[in-house]
């Protein structure tokens, strides 16, 4: 487990539009900011006590959770290094304290799971020899192995954004995959990133900025009143609809439900899903004035699959009877219900397969494909059919011929046939040869189509896998952003 202390820098923008008031920076950012400074000194130069002194007086000028974990986390880095039962029993009743204070804290498993490590430190330490002239403890003594494996103390960064008035929505790169959350609002970012304030009645902000995992950003941002644009909502039967306006080749500007300004005038908006027919409306923006659009979408919920593997790039995948992808990789949406999936490849055996579509879910077919056998063995087979047919025919002639000869010998009487003339054996012999050889001749016949049809060698195989995916947007008072869900 990591476990993490919050530095801070303030960093206050003052965001307004021509003619607009700046806010100040408020005296409590300014006292948590002083606190936390000299809180991030003494816990560098491991004086743990004047570190949590820091951050209780941050605390104090702003009831902000993450300020307790802090506290804690000095604790908690005090007892590590001496041994001290009295600083991790600190620890415990500020983690405890952050935990009660911020429920859906994303770390909140991990805390609970370390005060119960460290209530057993606790404990442990309790029942040993007490530290005393006689017994000095040089060097303290060891963590337990449960209280080393739970980590260092790691730096934790912290964002926060205000904006007057209060209750404006927050998109991070972007308005795409709609609202990130409203302000006020704090968190940890990671990396550069660029976000837009935006609400009703008022001019957008936006801007870019890199977030410190050592530091603690404030953006507070004033927006002034608006009078020349038109405020839009975009709603449909179907949450995470794409939305396109006026040009479809620019891409989505969002995903239903979506809200912003626009300038006035006329526009198109395109309102589309996987699975569902599209939905055109045409509209008049009027400046100052609020526009809805509420869609709905007629179709049905898709799932997805996903087809991959060796030799992919060259197979086509075939739903129900109807080539999806004529070449793969091949992740396309497809209509809920039970589907019949084929991959097929010149030189190669097919692969195919009934899986049943839902929505919200990735079918993933990862195939492989087995060669065709070569048919040398029906060749050879025909071969020898035909060689013992023909034979027989052969035979079978010349024994005609004979019997032929007989009879009309026989019929003339001019001389008499001799019962020993050896045309009687010779015309036998003829006749059983051909009789065996047609016998022989279908077998192999039947044997050669046997070789033709038969399925030789091992079938074409796949791995498949149902993942439920959810991707929902997800806030809380220490983080936001998307959550994903997988079932597998």
């Amino acid at each position: 487990m990591n476990l993490r202390i919050l530095f801070v820098f303030s960093l206050t923008l003052a965001m307004a539009a021509t003619g607009g008031d700046a806010r100040a920076q408020s005296p409590e950012w300014k006292a948590a900011q002083a606190a936390f400074n000299q809180a991030q000194d003494a816990y560098l130069a491991g004086n743990y006590d004047d570190a949590a002194a820091g951050f209780k007086k941050a605390y104090e000028s702003r009831r902000i959770s993450q300020f307790l974990y802090n506290i804690g986390a000095a604790y908690h880095m005090k007892g590590k290094k001496a041994s001290d039962p009295a600083a991790y029993q600190l620890a415990v009743d500020y983690y405890k304290r952050y935990v009660s204070e911020d429920p859906e804290a994303e770390d909140k498993d991990k805390i609970t799971k370390a005060i119960g490590v460290l209530e057993e430190e606790v404990k442990r330490l309790a029942v040993a020899k007490p530290i005393g002239p006689d017994n000095p403890q040089t060097p303290p003594e060891a963590p337990s192995e449960q209280v080393q494996a739970l980590g260092e103390v790691k730096v934790r960064g912290l964002i926060v954004i205000e904006s007057e008035p209060q209750g404006a929505n927050i998109y991070i790169n972007g308005k795409e995959k709609g609202p990130f959350a409203q302000t006020p609002w704090s968190g940890s970012m990671e990396g550069e990133f660029g976000y837009l304030v935006e609400k009703r009645g008022y001019k957008s902000k936006e801007g870019r900025t890199s977030a410190d995992p050592s530091r603690l950003m404030v953006l507070q941002i004033v927006l002034s009143e608006e009078d020349y644009l038109g405020w839009l909502e975009i709603k449909s039967n179907v949450p995470g609809a794409e939305i396109f306006l006026d040009d479809k080749a620019i891409g989505a500007i969002g995903k239903t439900p979506f809200s912003g300004n626009f300038k006035p005038g006329k526009h198109t908006v395109w309102i589309s899903a996987d699975g569902y027919e599209e939905s055109q409306h045409e509209l008049e923006i009027i400046a100052g004035e609020t526009h809805e659009v509420a869609a709905t979408l007629k179709g049905s919920p898709v799932g997805y699959l996903n087809v991959r593997g060796l030799g992919i790039e060259a197979s086509e995948i075939l739903v129900d009877g109807e080539v999806v992808c004529p070449r793969g990789p091949c992740r396309k949406p497809v209509r809920e219900g039970r589907r019949r999936i084929t991959v097929r490849r010149p030189g190669f055996k097919p692969y195919t397969t009934t899986v049943d579509v839902q929505a919200k879910t990735e079918i993933s077919v990862k195939a492989l494909l087995a060669k065709k056998p070569g048919r040398g063995d029906a060749v050879v087979a025909y071969i020898f059919s035909a060689a013992f047919l023909g034979g027989g025919i052969y035979l079978g002639l010349e024994a005609q011929k004979i019997q032929d000869d007989l009879r009309t010998a026989i019929d003339t009487g001019m001389p008499p046939i001799d019962q020993n003339d050896p045309r009687f054996d010779k015309g036998k012999y003829f006749s059983i040869g051909a009789n065996a050889a047609y016998g022989l001749g279908g077998i192999l016949g039947l044997a050669a189509i046997y070789y033709t049809f038969r399925d030789k060698g091992a079938p074409s195989t796949a791995v498949v896998d149902l993942r439920a995916l959810a991707l929902t947007p997800t806030i809380g008072p220490n983080y936001g952003g998307l959550a994903m869900e997988l079932s597998w």
